[in-house]
């Protein structure tokens, strides 16, 4: 039988507790499905906080890294420590396979996202993780709180998170009341198989 398909899912999700179980069930195709539809956000992502970081030898944190894309694709554009983090412990189960990725692990709770001391990493990245369906727009403040002056979070926007007054506005809104400076804005392919794109961004809290 042939495995079964979840993205089609992802953009009706109504709640935490949904987007959570959903993942959960879809950890062990995940990667089979999203790169059939060939999935780059990762990549592009780490790519353009490698250029904006000031130190890519200083921790960096994958904020909902799944099974392990956004690590390996922070591996590869230089970043040498490197943790991940999750609420689903399935795809975090998947993403302890990939030896040499991560050096550290954590399962997080919907009611807390972000176990972290302020200042715990130097920069942060979200890839595909801010959306109507996931993580709401003001995880980017949540998260430029928890960075030193200098951090950079980069992340992206999906056209649907795009379409969603909130999630721009924010990004103008912490730009506007000078939180932090935007450093890098490209829109382009997300899940190609699928014709969604994004916009990837780069804020460096002031």
């Amino acid at each position: 039988m042939a495995d079964k398909k979840f993205l089609s899912g992802v953009y009706g999700l109504d709640s935490p507790q949904a987007t959570q179980s959903l993942y959960d069930d879809w950890a062990a195709t995940y990667e089979t499905e999203i790169e059939e539809n060939g999935y780059v956000t990762p990549g592009r992502c780490a790519a353009a906080l490698a250029a904006a970081a000031e130190d890519i030898s200083a921790p960096v944190l994958d904020l909902g890294c799944g099974t392990g894309l956004g690590g390996a694709a922070l591996r590869a554009a230089g970043f040498t420590m490197v943790d991940g983090s999750d609420l689903s412990k399935q795809m975090l189960a998947e993403a302890a396979k990939r030896a040499g990725v991560y050096c550290d692990l954590i399962h997080t709770e919907i009611a807390d996202p972000l176990p972290f001391a302020p200042g715990a990493y130097a920069n942060v990245m979200a890839a595909g993780v801010i959306s109507p369906q996931h993580a709401p727009a003001e995880t980017i403040d949540a998260v430029l709180e928890m960075l030193p002056t200098g951090g950079c979070l980069a992340f992206s926007l999906n056209d649907n998170a795009i379409e969603d007054p909130a999630f721009p506005g924010k990004v103008h809104q912490v730009t506007a009341s000078s939180a932090a400076d935007l450093v890098f804005e490209e829109h382009g392919p997300h899940l190609p198989g699928i014709g969604l794109e994004a916009t990837v961004y780069v804020l460096r809290k002031r």
